[in-house]
């Protein structure tokens, strides 16, 4: 019994540190609170089908495209 109290602390210790490790995991990395800020209803319905990495790399290529269609006209106003 008097065991106890100590296999107790020792417990609480280790789930301590279980919890840091799982709570460093969920939280979402920069790229990922970044898509989340930007995403519609419709990308995070694409999110919860395709799977992050595939929902980010086409956030990324529709914004690649974005850009890309944006350079022309900076160029003739600057003409």
């Amino acid at each position: 019994m008097a065991l106890f109290p100590v296999v107790l602390m020792l417990f609480a210790l280790g789930m301590e540190r279980v919890e840091n490790r799982l709570r460093k995991l969920v939280e979402p990395d920069e790229e990922v609170q970044a898509y989340l800020d930007k995403a519609s209803n419709a990308e995070v319905n694409e999110l919860t089908k395709l799977g992050l990495p595939a929902a980010v790399a086409r956030m990324r290529r529709r914004r690649n495209r974005s850009e890309e269609a944006e350079e022309p006209l900076d160029i003739a106003r600057a003409s």
